[in-house]
């Protein structure tokens, strides 16, 4: 993180005696206000931690974003809408602090993979869902985003494939605390595919040419299209589903 300035283990969301720490980077060169991108890490919503993302951060940062790599709360320890909830106190935060950390606060956008692209694409469609929004610091603050680039994600949580894994896999047993056919106003609340309206932020889908057909997001670009939202696929020839 060469030529970087770097802020290690700042408090962003506090819940009780639990504090959520993020990362943050910002290119030392750079005067004035930069948009600013929130990293959020993935893990089957079940591990993982801020720093499998912070080559993301630092990379981006290098390209004049200031980057910040999130910790959220995992579902062993609180399942859905735990995890978005901290999503968004992070980015009311950096909002909250834009000046401070010299951001842009009308130019944030996120980017992360796996359970984190699903967090990304959530927090792209969710603007305003109050359930989703937590209490996590600075409530008056927007936490809408303006761009996102949600990679390897789920963004159907009402689909077949779902309905499926979600009965044999632990970790949307866990996180979703059931199955889709157990909890589907749940798996509805968590599903990016049915916030979706026109005033959403562009989303860039990136995934691995090997990853399930889903991370393709075939559907949600479909409906995007159709709410005249711009979105992207970009496939990464060869990779699999943790290509980072």
């Amino acid at each position: 993180s060469e030529g970087l300035n770097t802020s290690l283990g700042v408090t962003y969301a506090r819940y009780g005696d639990r504090t959520l720490e993020m990362d943050i980077y910002r290119p030392n060169d750079a005067w004035g206000k930069l948009p600013a991108v929130v990293c959020i890490h993935g893990g089957g919503w079940a591990k993982g931690n801020r720093a499998n993302h912070s080559k993301i951060a630092q990379a981006l940062a290098n390209r004049g974003y200031v980057t910040a790599t999130i910790s959220y709360r995992l579902s062993g320890e609180a399942p859905f809408p735990a995890a978005i909830q901290d999503c968004k106190a992070a980015v009311r935060f950096l909002r909250a602090h834009a000046k401070k950390f010299g951001i842009k606060a009308d130019k944030i956008g996120a980017i992360g993979l796996s359970a984190g692209g699903h967090l990304t694409a959530l927090l792209a469609t969710s603007h305003g869902v109050k359930e989703l929004e937590g209490k996590g610091k600075n409530p008056k603050i927007s936490s809408e985003i303006q761009a996102a680039v949600p990679m390897g994600a789920q963004t159907d949580f009402l689909s077949e494939r779902t309905r499926k894994v979600s009965k044999e896999r632990v970790i949307w047993k866990q996180f979703m605390t059931g199955s889709q056919d157990e909890r589907p106003k749940a798996y509805r609340m968590a599903s990016p595919l049915e916030h979706l309206d026109k005033n959403d932020s562009p989303c860039l889908f990136i995934t691995g040419e090997k990853d399930d057909e889903s991370t393709r997001a075939e559907k949600f670009r479909k409906r995007m299209h159709e709410l005249g939202v711009s979105s992207g696929l970009s496939v990464i020839e060869g990779a699999p589903h943790g290509f980072i």
